[in-house]
């Protein structure tokens, strides 16, 4: 696996899983897609118990752990199988629990100061939340001249159709979305229209 979560897929699906026993099929459909990052929200009480079958059960996914807010729980997704770590924003805490974890990890940042905080951190990839509603295109564009080493992975309000612009700023490696898992399809376990809707989201950047 890649060092880096941004060289993992131009698309990583942001994935909210309410029933462990969908994680299989639903990480299987995502992988055939051709989205094999897929990031498992510690949302639900579900999420541990999927993200270690998906560990243990499709052996083409990087499954990692989203909205990781504590260093208990990146101890406790590691643990279940996680390959990676995305915060929706950090603490000096947080990020010593990241940073000592042996996986890759993006820490949330959505201001200037944030990043820079980083940066001197000795962090540089980043996930840029809430994206459209921080500032979308034109903010991150603002920040490749003046802070060109941050790269980020924009997640928050990203479609299919802004998902391109995101992708065509140098500064951005990946984006975070979950519109290739409309609810009615999951509700529905329409796996087959999950990975339709995967490898058109593979198949985005420009």
């Amino acid at each position: 696996m890649s060092s880096s979560v941004l060289d993992l897929a131009p698309v990583v699906p942001v994935v909210v899983i309410d029933d462990a026993a969908d994680a299989v099929p639903l990480a299987q459909a995502l992988v055939a897609g051709g989205l094999a990052a897929i990031e498992v929200t510690l949302r639900t009480p579900a999420a541990l118990d999927a993200i270690r079958a998906i560990a243990d059960g499709v052996p083409g996914a990087v499954v990692g752990a989203g909205t990781v807010i504590t260093p208990a729980q990146v101890a406790d997704a590691v643990g279940a199988g996680a390959r990676f770590l995305v915060s929706p924003g950090w603490t000096d805490g947080l990020l010593d629990a990241m940073k000592g974890s042996g996986v890759p990890f993006l820490p949330g940042v959505s201001t200037t100061s944030e990043v820079v905080a980083l940066l001197e951190r000795g962090v540089s990839e980043m996930k840029f939340f809430p994206a459209q509603a921080a500032g979308g295109t034109p903010y991150l564009k603002s920040l490749a001249g003046p802070l060109p080493q941050a790269r980020f992975c924009p997640t928050g309000g990203i479609s299919a159709a802004s998902a391109p612009e995101y992708l065509a700023l140098p500064n951005v490696g990946c984006v975070g979305g979950s519109w290739m898992l409309p609810a009615d399809a999951v509700a529905a376990r329409d796996w087959g229209r999950v990975e339709a809707l995967a490898r058109e989201a593979a198949a985005l950047r420009p």
